[in-house]
């Protein structure tokens, strides 16, 4: 049940000390306190605005600290522990950026824990009322895109950085004849001399739009905007202007505020990437978990975010990209879903068709190939059709292997990857 009025929060613990101090210490921390008393932090005031612990529950005991720098005690134990701590929303209103610094703020860097990590969170419907969320989802996304009831297959334009405009629309031309539904710039990718953001636009919506005069398909480019506020916004309008369909932004490089200001700017889908990612959570027992994570960025406007693949080139496991997929479809208000669509990438080939769409549970995904599919042997267009082939396989309960008899860049892309 959320609260109308409180803000829960959700952390794993490692500590020391009785487990009852150690989350009274992060409570005080998070509100009304500090590390002795002082005068204001009356009995009214802790009581109006000081956190709660709200539940405590112990897990398990170890003899030695996960993180560094913590309060040490010879052979532990070091207890860990899931704990809700909740804050009145009148202490901060519903603002994102401020509830970043409430739930994640100073309490990663306390001494009394060896270990600390944001779970989940819940909010007051206030926040739903102050952030509407995405605003085009997977209905805008499957409208936009033109594909419907299957996964939409992409790809990434690789190489990353490296490739003049012209190149870049020489790719995009091969891609779109092979009959790809979505490219995305690289991250890397930004607004350089060599390739710059509105030479790259131009030159990449006329190879979509001459392609979709023959095909009747338009491709779907996610360009990267990334930037700063004022220049995101332009870039925005530049790729309105040139009828292109989607916009990306690196959600850690942008920050908060300024995914914020481009979601109510946009017109647009905005595909959110996660690069940056991994500093927040590799650590087992520090950071944050990607629901927790995910949930501010849904509220900020986020369409489309990236969690990560199966059997993936980076150390997150199957397990927990599996878990990240399917919170993007977590109500997050009861009037307002806010779900996105999730993002499969990283390694990713024919191989994992399958396990991607058993992982995501529904055919709802959009799925990033890069390499994947552009060093295909046979070309560009073979690693299109490869890899749709692999989902159109998966989608029908048929191994690849079966369907790779009757579909021979399938065939070549199972021995190649």
């Amino acid at each position: 049940m959320i609260d109308p009025v409180r803000i829960e929060a959700d952390y794993l613990i490692e500590t020391v000390l009785p487990l009852e101090n150690a989350a009274e210490i992060m409570a005080g921390e998070q509100s009304s306190g500090t590390f002795r008393q002082v005068p204001g932090e009356t009995p009214e005031l802790k009581d109006r605005a000081g956190a709660r612990v709200e539940h405590i529950q112990e897990l398990s005991a170890h003899s030695e600290p996960s993180l560094p720098g913590a309060a040490q005690k010879a052979g532990g134990p070091y207890r860990t522990a899931h704990v809700t701590l909740s804050w009145p929303l009148d202490n901060l209103g519903p603002s994102l950026p401020n509830l970043i610094a409430t739930v994640a703020g100073n309490l990663f860097e306390l001494k009394p824990f060896s270990g600390i990590r944001l779970l989940d969170v819940r909010l007051p419907s206030a926040f739903a009322q102050a952030y509407p969320g995405p605003k085009f989802g997977l209905e805008g996304t499957r409208r936009l895109s033109g594909v419907h009831e299957r996964p939409i297959i992409g790809t990434i334009i690789k190489p990353s950085v490296g490739l003049d405009p012209e190149d870049t629309a020489a790719l995009v031309t091969r891609l779109c004849e092979g009959g790809i539904d979505f490219i995305k710039d690289d991250e890397l990718q930004a607004d350089g001399p060599y390739c710059p953001f509105e030479e790259r636009v131009h030159r990449v919506m006329a190879a979509v739009d001459a392609c979709a005069d023959r095909t009747g398909k338009k491709t779907m480019v996610a360009f990267n905007l990334t930037g700063e506020i004022d220049e995101m916004r332009r870039r925005h309008d530049l790729v309105l202007s040139a009828g292109g369909t989607c916009v990306m932004a690196s959600l850690t490089a942008v920050g908060m505020s300024g995914m914020i200001a481009l979601a109510r700017h946009s017109e647009l889908p905005i595909h959110a990437h996660r690069c940056g990612w991994g500093a927040l959570t590799r650590a087992p027992m520090l950071g944050w978990d990607y629901p927790a994570w995910s949930k501010l960025w849904r509220l900020a406007g986020s369409d489309h975010m990236h969690v990560n693949g199966i059997d993936n080139k980076f150390t997150e496991s199957n397990q927990s990209v599996i878990a990240s997929a399917r919170s993007l479809a977590d109500p997050m208000f009861a009037d307002a879903a806010m779900t996105a669509v999730p993002v499969f990438s990283s390694g990713q080939t024919v191989h994992q068709a399958a396990a991607t769409l058993q992982a995501a549970g529904s055919p709802d995904l959009i799925v990033t190939a890069g390499g994947g599919i552009v060093a295909h042997p046979q070309g560009v267009a073979a690693g299109v059709e490869a890899m749709r082939a692999a989902y159109d396989a998966a989608s029908n309960g048929i191994s690849i292997t079966e369907h790779a008899r009757t579909h021979p860049a399938l065939a070549t892309a199972i021995k190649a990857f």
